[in-house]
């Protein structure tokens, strides 16, 4: 695991319930976009409705999950940097990384345009900023980037109360609710109006869930059993709709409701999970995978695109569940490795324009240590 600088992650002061939680999280979307990336590349994923059931199952909180965590340090931050320097780390760590890898992956799709399921152009360059959507995954990062500053600026400038915001997000999440429902398209600002409630959500618990409290809370069987229970049947209802109308989007863009209730829930039980894992010390390994989430984030479809290619086109493999598998455990390992390899060789920029001193020293000590 020192290949990942665990050492390090390991023993950071931070909340560690977060990484677990990111580390969680990243794990769904990384699974989401293998499942897809394979269909989308010809494969026959109905054929395996295992695999088919979870891919719908485990869908539909996994993005308000990160807009929660991230909100939840938005308040501590503004308060220790105030909002420029709290834009700034945005810039370096969010938008930078959208940019560079998000370049970096459209130029190789145009490049082996012959050889993947995508038909990327130079236009979408552009599109990294005005309609991520159609660039893949970084659309995420996009939105995060623009929620946050646009928050941290209303709330800062404007003096705009807690409350306040919450109704805001909640006004933006049915606007583009109702949006969805017509022809009418805005962009990135689609997902600004459908997350910006829930990173407004995780200012608002900020105060609890960084309490003692809340770890007693959320790993008490008094308030674990229930959510469990509500859990797995909303999560049932949601993938019998949403399996029944052929789309995992369908319960997303025309039941806002339900969807909310489905990711609130959901986020509550990942937090739960989170919860006992950091009490128990239990699976450290998914801790150092939350820490490296974003960097999974960036890479994680070239990883597994790769991984696809060298399996069927260089070994032949026929296997389904065992490309899926690999292509899985790829997606998640290798950006992690490249990671760490760049940190050793002073390419730490093909990441953050944030220098990671700490992270760095720490390798620095350690070569020391065993030299």
């Amino acid at each position: 695991m020192n290949l990942f600088n665990s050492g390090y992650i390991l023993s950071n002061k931070r909340f560690g319930w977060i990484d677990y939680d990111r580390g969680i999280s990243i794990i769904l979307v990384t699974y989401r976009h293998c499942y897809e990336g394979m269909e989308n590349s010809g494969m026959k994923m109905h054929d395996y409705p295992i695999l088919e059931y979870l891919n719908y199952f485990l869908f539909g909180f996994r993005m308000p999950l990160f807009f929660i965590a991230s909100g939840i340090f938005v308040g501590g931050s503004l308060r220790k940097r105030g909002l420029g320097a709290y834009s700034k780390n945005r810039v370096q760590t969010i938008l930078y990384p959208l940019l560079v890898w998000g370049i970096i992956q459209i130029s190789l799709q145009i490049l082996f345009s012959a050889h993947t399921n995508s038909s990327m152009s130079v236009r979408n360059y552009l599109d990294l900023l005005i309609d991520p959507r159609t660039t893949g995954q970084f659309w995420y990062l996009n939105a995060l980037f623009c929620v946050g500053i646009l928050y941290s600026f209303l709330k800062v400038k404007a003096k705009m109360q807690l409350w306040h915001q919450i109704l805001l997000g909640l006004a933006l999440y049915f606007f583009g609710a109702y949006l969805r429902t017509t022809p009418v398209y805005i962009g990135f600002a689609m997902d600004i109006c459908k997350f910006y409630f829930f990173f407004a959500l995780g200012d608002a618990v900020s105060g609890y869930i960084m309490s003692e409290k809340a770890a007693k809370t959320f790993t008490s069987w008094k308030f674990v059993v229930p959510m469990l229970i509500a859990f797995f049947s909303i999560q049932y209802i949601f993938t019998d709709i949403n399996l029944d109308r052929g789309s995992d989007y369908f319960v997303e863009n025309n039941m806002p409701f339900f969807f909310l209730l489905v990711a609130v829930v959901g986020c509550t039980v990942s937090m739960i999970v989170s919860f006992s894992l950091k009490r128990y010390q239990a699976a450290p390994f998914l801790r150092v995978v939350g820490y490296n989430s974003v960097h999974i984030y960036c890479m994680q479809i070239i990883a597994m695109s790769v991984t696809r290619l060298f399996l069927t086109k260089i070994l032949h493999v026929e296997n389904i569940p065992l490309i899926f598998g690999i292509s899985l455990l790829c997606g998640v390992m290798i950006p992690m490795i490249f990671y760490n390899i760049c940190l050793r060789l002073n390419m730490w920029w093909l990441f953050t324009l944030k220098k990671p001193e700490e992270e760095i020293n720490y390798l620095s000590s350690m070569k020391t240590s065993n030299a």
